[in-house]
This record gives C-alpha cells, structure tokens and sequence, in this order.
C-alpha cells in the first residue's frame, strides 16, 4: 500500500527539511520526501497549504491504567492523541498500582498493543510504589523496555535515594524525569503563591519550591554526571538554573507545557477547578521567562502533561478537586493560536520541540521522515478555525480551561505507521 502526500509544506527537522514537498509512504515506511515524487500505484492526499511533519511525540502524559480506568484508559488516550495530532506518548506511572516492575511494564505494552491507535512507550517509577525510600527494579524495566523512569507527582526527599537511582540507571544511558517541587513548601497549596492566591484566600504554593527542587536535582546529576529530565518546568527562576547547568555540560534537559506558556494564575477562578493544574500557573513574568527558555534552546520539548480526571473528581470547589486536565486534543491549537500566530514562536521550532527532541532525548526511532523510518506523519492545518468543545473530546476527561475557546489551526490528519487513524478531527481506528 502506496501513500503520496503531495504539495504540503514539509517541516522535518531532524532532516533540516522546510520546503514545499511530497511525502510517499510504503509499506508503513517514509519510502521518498522530494519534488514531482511519482504517484504511481498510491493514493494521493493533497496537501496544499497544510503542514506535513513527523509524529506529534508527548513524552509525558497520564493514561491511568492500570487501575485508573475511569479516569482514563489506553483506548480513550490514545486516540485523544490521535485526534490531536499526536502519533507517540509515554505514560507516567502513578497508576494503581505504581508500574514498578518489569512485570507490569510488559503488561502495560500489551495493553497498548490491545487498544492503543498510537505508539504507547511506557514510564517506569523509579522507586518502589514512588515513596522515593528504596530504588524499584529499573535495570529489569529497562530490559523490559521502559523509555525512562519517573516518580512523577511526587518529589524524592531523599537525596541519597536519588543519587543511587542516578548512578545506576548512568549504566543503561536511561533518563530520569523529575517532579520538581520540595514537599515541605507546598503542602496544602492549591495554586500559585501570589497576590492573586491572597485575593481569592487559597493557600499558594511558591515558585521558589520548585526552584530549590531544580537546583538540588541537577546538582546532584551533576555529580553523578547522569541524565535528568525537568518535568513541566513553570518559574522563571528554574528555567535559569538549567541554562547555566547547562553551560557547564551537565546533562540536563526540560520540557514545558502549552498552558504554562501561555496562561497565568490570573485565570484562577474559586469555582472552576480546571485551572488546578500542579505545578500550578504561574506569574507572566514566569510565562515569559518559559517562552524564553523554549526560545535560546534551555527548555527543549514541549508536552501535555495530559491528565484527564472522572466528572465527579473534578466538579467540585477548587481546594478539593484534583490537580490536571486533558490536554492532547487542545494542545496544538492552542500553541498555533496563542503563540504561532501571534509571532511569538515560529511552526518550525514549535515542530522541532514536539518531534526531533523528544525522540533525541529519550533515544526513540521517531520524530523523522528520513527514508526507512516509520510513517508516523502529522498534517497541520495552520489556518484552520475550530471551538473546543468538551462533548467531542475523545478522553474521558472533559474538565479543560480551553472549552468554549475559538482557536485557529489544528492537526487535521494523523498517521501511524502509514496508516491514516484521524481524519478532521475523527478517529477512524
């Protein structure tokens, strides 16, 4: 089976291909990228004015199996990725139970291979049941195949547990992601520490936690001169402290989300718990210095941080609602309207920052339309003008600061593995 994707602006930075171009797929393969490519035997898909990139890939999301159903299931969360234009995710592992060992790694892949429509990679935690006391089987996992190790949603107090966990895990090049924020300054706060947390009487939770956390973890990869990786990184002052770590060679890496470039806590309200996301929306000075960091290359990949929760969970007064909302079916119109098309970030490094870096960095075979690679394509219609609206969401969350929002641009074609699995906003697998 033939695919010829033809006319569309190829941005393809792993290549440093962005150029008018046509895109031919065989056998689940990129056979060809170039001009005037023969249509021979092949569907042909026009392209004109739309954008055709590799995979969409988001190393960080929440699809809450096992035992988190539902809120979440592999079914559900993959094709919220599909629909939003994504072709690879990575899960977290605070499920229940913790995906701990090799064991529940393997089942996790089979899972996938069960429900998922995209590429599912998996998450290991790296400490047992993520209590951040003792090291969890990370070199089993590893040969299982886990992307990376994560104890995301909670911070590791113990320095000495972190260490050991970085000094092992150098062994097999794995990278761990951090949760940056030290517990004993954010305990209780619901949102950003702020005038306006003072205004609205809810309990904040500082940036400076979240600094301390940075500085400490990438002093001590430092050390070990191991790999880590900055979860969801929101206060300007963090996004500093990786800048200058990696002026001196340490192995750092940071990765943001939409809404922490774009939003600020002024969008907090009592009753709408949304906006309750952990690490929380920040100041604009915070947003800019993100921006900053997408910008001079010290944040390097853009994620969802994807995490959709039960109606009956999250409907309820800010304080008492869970932190996270669904971001996978929002995500890229929300960075083509917000900062494409306001001039604030260009498409090609928005594409770079959500294909080539992520697969880079977690050592993926993605992220590229380079001949023999796997046909994981995205067409982008960048001019395209769309409401969000959470009754057409495929997750099963429906809680999102964006519904109602009128965006412009969106993923209108998802490929995986040359197979077309959404289509305007359909899933057709």
């Amino acid at each position: 089976m033939k695919t010829l994707i033809r006319g569309g602006r190829v941005i393809d930075p792993a290549n440093k291909i962005d150029k008018i171009a046509d895109v031919l797929v065989s056998e689940g393969k990129i056979a060809a990228v170039g001009e005037a490519l023969s249509a021979e035997g092949a569907q042909v898909i026009e392209a004109a004015g739309k954008i055709v990139a590799p995979g969409f890939i988001d190393m960080h999301v929440h699809l809450r199996e096992p035992g988190q159903e539902a809120k979440e299931d592999f079914g559900s969360g993959s094709r919220a990725a599909a629909a939003g234009g994504y072709t690879r995710v990575a899960t977290m592992p605070n499920t229940k139970p913790v995906i701990d060992t090799a064991a529940l790694v393997k089942a996790m892949q089979q899972r996938a291979a069960e429900d998922a429509v995209v590429h599912i990679e998996i998450i290991g935690a790296v400490t047992k049941g993520q209590k951040g006391e003792e090291m969890a089987e990370v070199g089993d996992m590893t040969q299982a195949g886990a992307v990376a190790f994560s104890d995301d949603g909670h911070f590791t107090k113990s320095a000495k547990v972190l260490l050991n966990c970085y000094d092992y895990l150098r062994t097999f090049d794995k990278i761990i992601i951090n949760h940056e924020e030290e517990s004993s300054l954010v305990e209780e706060g619901v949102m950003n520490e702020s005038h306006r947390s003072a205004m609205l009487g809810m309990k904040g939770r500082p940036t400076v936690a979240e600094d301390i956390a940075v500085a400490r973890d990438v002093m001590l990869a430092e050390y070990a001169d191991a790999r880590v990786h900055v979860a969801h990184i929101s206060s300007g002052r963090a996004v500093d402290i990786v800048r200058q770590a990696k002026a001196r060679g340490v192995k750092v890496t940071a990765e943001v989300t939409p809404q922490h470039l774009t939003m600020t806590d002024d969008a907090v309200e009592l009753f709408d718990s949304s906006t309750k996301i952990n690490p929380p929306l920040r100041e604009q000075k915070d947003v800019d210095a993100v921006l900053a960091g997408l910008l001079d290359g010290t944040i390097d990949c853009i994620v969802t941080d994807h995490s959709p929760h039960a109606q009956e969970e999250k409907d309820r007064e800010y304080m008492y609602a869970p932190s996270g909302f669904p971001g996978l079916e929002t995500a890229v119109g929300i960075l083509l309207t917000d900062l494409v098309h306001t001039g604030k970030l260009d498409i090609a490094t928005m594409v770079e920052k959500m294909t080539a870096a992520p697969a880079r960095i977690f050592g993926l075979a993605a992220g590229s339309l380079a001949e023999g690679m796997p046909a994981d394509i995205t067409v982008l219609d960048p001019e395209l003008e769309w409401t969000v609206d959470e009754k057409k969401f495929y997750t099963k969350g429906s809680h999102s600061p964006f519904v109602g929002r009128r965006l412009k641009g969106r993923a209108v074609m998802t490929f995986v593995d040359g197979r077309l699995v959404m289509e305007n906003g359909e899933v057709l697998a």
